[in-house]
């Protein structure tokens, strides 16, 4: 994804999160996040030691 690209996502996702007027879309909002996280899905957490 170019910057550009990433540029125009985070901003459509600050407007869904932000602007009183745009009702709120939640699968949107993860489907954005998750474009602009390049699909990590969240942090990693290591393996419990034995």
């Amino acid at each position: 994804m170019s910057d550009a690209e990433r540029d125009q996502k985070i901003a459509e996702l600050e407007r869904l999160l932000n602007d009183p007027s745009v009702r709120m879309d939640p699968e949107r909002i993860w489907a954005l996040l998750a474009e602009v996280s390049g699909g990590l899905g969240g942090p990693k957490q290591a393996p419990a030691p034995r």
